[in-house]
């Protein structure tokens, strides 16, 4: 498995997938999208209580999309066929057999705050920062994470987080609900106390718990919602606001 996404097997009986790509703030390139999916299945396929999401360096978990894959000048059509395999990961997250807990070890942007989304529980170091700021660039979330929000947190703060594109610090969103979590960066490395109360389920029992969770979400009508979503986003990707703001984002650079 290529070193951009790594998947480990933990002796306590979780797994465990990093986005390791720390020199790019873990963004996602088309590669890393490829190889997020293979690192899900070969955790499907293991006996494991619940499966942790989180990714390598103290900066950032993940930045969204490389816009080098994702540049302003696709049309439309090419966009969403870029956008669409992102898109299967989320779904392939969120409709996992157990349960998954996102470990935030630093910020989220865009779309690594849609990853983090379609996880079940979101455990934050303390002092990080989170933004759905899509809607900055002239798009809207463009992985489906924009339609999983709204099962995550009230309707209306997930409608206006997305409208407003604010950055928001994790003691905020654990008063929102988006963070189930907060703690401090001297008990981040201790994954023993940081997962307790999810080592000392057993594997039946977790489950019970995932599959009732989602029958209330009716998960396979989801899917259609973040296709469309992954539509929308991708119809929006000619328009002037995008390309200018794609063009400001590089001209900072």
């Amino acid at each position: 498995m290529s070193e951009l996404v790594t998947y480990r097997y933990d002796e306590q009986g979780f797994g465990e997938i990093t986005l390791n790509r720390p020199e790019k703030m873990n963004a996602i390139s088309k590669e890393m999208a490829e190889v997020f999916s293979t690192a899900l299945e070969t955790a499907k396929q293991q006996s494991i209580k619940f499966l942790v999401i989180t990714a390598s360096g103290e900066r950032m978990f993940c930045a969204g999309g490389d816009l080098n894959d994702l540049n302003a000048d696709l049309p439309s059509d090419e966009a969403f066929s870029v956008l669409y395999p992102m898109k299967e990961v989320l779904y392939e997250i969120a409709s996992f057999p157990v349960p998954v807990v996102c470990l935030l070890n630093g910020d989220a942007m865009g779309g690594g705050c849609e990853i983090a989304t379609a996880c079940d529980f979101r455990i934050a170091k303390k002092e990080t920062r989170f933004g759905f700021v899509q809607t900055k660039l002239g798009i809207t979330p463009g992985w489906g994470g924009g339609r999983l929000l709204y099962e995550k947190v009230h309707p209306v703060f997930a409608y206006q987080w997305l409208m407003e594109a604010e950055i928001h610090g994790a003691e905020y969103l654990l008063e929102k609900g988006w963070i189930n979590r907060v703690v401090p960066e001297d008990e981040w490395n201790d994954r023993g106390t940081l997962l307790r109360p999810y080592l000392a389920k057993s594997l039946e029992q977790m489950k019970v718990l995932k599959n009732q969770y989602l029958r209330q979400v009716s998960i396979l009508s989801l899917s259609a919602q973040m296709d469309e979503e992954v539509r929308n986003s991708a119809n929006l990707w000619e328009t002037a606001e995008h390309k200018e703001a794609i063009k400001h984002f590089f001209s900072r650079k």
